[in-house]
């Protein structure tokens, strides 16, 4: 099985930990998105897609985080220390949706991504960048319901402080369809190869790494 495109979506703010999310496709036929891209205190690392762990309210069984203190549902106070503790100690708040069981593997993928992402960042800095990653519009503003209730529409007004970091804009966003390594794309007038990437670890359950 081989990696035969990564996409990345970068981040734009220099003192989170968060760098980018990205996806990766298997030999030209199967995407996993949602890995994440992280500064750790030994380098980036890659982190799997990952879910919250939760529990049951013993009251009225609605599932709730391992770190709720109250439940949602019914509101009764939840003691805070119960979720699982892992050999280190450590919680474990998250468990990996897709992740590799061998060491091979994981490496290979560590590898690729961060490469992927070392060349996303020179790319970034060329004229007319855009990212191909599909956040399938995650990024765009909705319509509110009484400008169709009157018949017209506002104008989009943005946040104070850009509350949305990433690099590249509703605007700019245009989704393509995954390809294979030996295809070249064209991404605003700027060509590049599709790339492959590889190892991941472990490091920090707050970015949704947890059991594998």
């Amino acid at each position: 099985m081989e990696i035969t495109e990564i996409r990345i979506k970068l981040m734009d703010d220099p003192s989170d930990r968060l760098q980018a999310f990205c996806s990766i496709t298997f030999d030209g036929s199967f995407v996993i998105r949602d890995l994440k891209i992280i500064q750790g205190t030994k380098g980036s690392f890659v982190a799997m897609p990952s879910r919250k762990l939760t529990d049951r309210c013993p009251k009225c069984s609605a599932k709730n985080h391992v770190r709720a203190r109250f439940c949602n549902e019914c509101g009764a106070r939840l003691y805070e220390d119960r979720a699982i503790k892992g050999d280190d100690g450590r919680a474990k708040l998250y468990a990996d949706i897709a992740h590799p069981i061998n060491s091979g593997c994981r490496e290979n993928i560590q590898q690729r991504v961060i490469e992927a992402y070392a060349d996303e960042i020179e790319r970034s800095k060329l004229p007319g960048y855009f990212s191909s990653y599909d956040d399938f519009g995650e990024d765009n503003y909705a319509r509110l319901s009484d400008d169709l209730d009157h018949g017209h529409e506002h104008p989009v007004i943005q946040p104070a402080g850009e509350a949305i970091r990433r690099r590249d804009t509703a605007a700019h966003h245009q989704p393509a369809p995954h390809h294979t390594a030996s295809q070249l794309v064209a991404l605003n007038g700027v060509t590049r190869a599709e790339w492959s990437g590889a190892e991941v670890t472990t490091e920090d359950e707050g970015f949704g790494v947890g059991i594998v």
